[in-house]
């Protein structure tokens, strides 16, 4: 009768214990890569990218010392705003301490009158909600002031006092027209030209004249905290101003 190992074709060595291999220092590293390195790759554009928005939004981004707000129912020149903001650093202070003085103008398109694009409109009041809210500005540049303080009751008397609920009625003791400040007036804005928002150039100072200026209220100590560093700012751009505010009233 034929062995069971001869039938099945069973050499004796097939039986013999496997010895165990040892591999080098060298091998178990390219073994591992072999096995890991996908994952390693994955890893490394993770936190490559995390990396890359940390160092862009900290040591990259020029973050504001200011944050000046202008509403309005039409977009500011890009000329313009871009003076306005150099112009207006020249009377603040470096409050970050980042090396420069920075104020950034945002700009909200929205229409008290009900007039213009209903989507731009309904953007323009979202931002503007989210800035008010969040006190993010301080200074407002309105061209409808009665229309901003009816419907948003952020302002403060030019006194500093905060108005009585309800009183938005007399909102022109709550603003200076641009005209009325002797430092806005002698800011150089030079001149604006065409560009992806209007079609047409002039004088920026005379754009801005259609303007009234305006300091927020604070009704509580979050809000106080956020906007007392701009309060310096607010003295020295109307500083020697007297408003005629009252005239557009009547």
């Amino acid at each position: 009768m034929a062995s069971y190992l001869y039938e099945r074709d069973i050499k004796e060595e097939d039986l013999r214990p496997v010895r165990e291999k040892h591999y080098t220092r060298r091998e178990r590293w390219n073994n591992w890569w072999d096995y890991n390195l996908k994952w390693v790759l994955i890893a490394a554009v993770v936190i490559g990218f995390v990396g890359y928005s940390f160092i862009g939004q900290y040591l990259f981004t020029v973050h504001p010392d200011y944050n000046v707000a202008v509403v309005s129912p039409y977009y500011l020149p890009d000329d313009t705003l871009e003076a306005l903001q150099t112009q207006l650093a020249a009377y603040g202070e470096d409050m970050n301490g980042d090396g420069e003085t920075v104020v950034t103008v945002n700009v909200y398109t929205v229409d008290y009158s009900g007039g213009g694009d209903a989507y731009l409109a309904m953007a323009g009041t979202t931002k503007l909600f989210a800035d008010v809210q969040g006190a993010l500005s301080s200074i407002y540049i309105l061209a409808d002031p009665a229309g901003f303080e009816e419907n948003t009751g952020a302002l403060r008397y030019l006194d500093g006092s905060l108005p009585e609920g309800g009183s938005d009625e007399d909102w022109w003791n709550m603003v200076y027209r641009w005209t009325d400040c002797p430092v806005l007036t002698g800011l150089e804005l030079g001149g604006y030209g065409p560009d992806a928002t209007q079609a047409y150039s002039g004088d920026s100072q005379e754009y801005m004249s259609r303007f009234y200026v305006a300091f927020r209220g604070a009704w509580n100590e979050g809000s106080a905290d956020s906007i007392a560093p701009s309060e310096p700012l607010w003295q020295a751009l109307t500083a020697g101003a007297v408003s005629t505010a009252a005239e557009d009233a009547e």
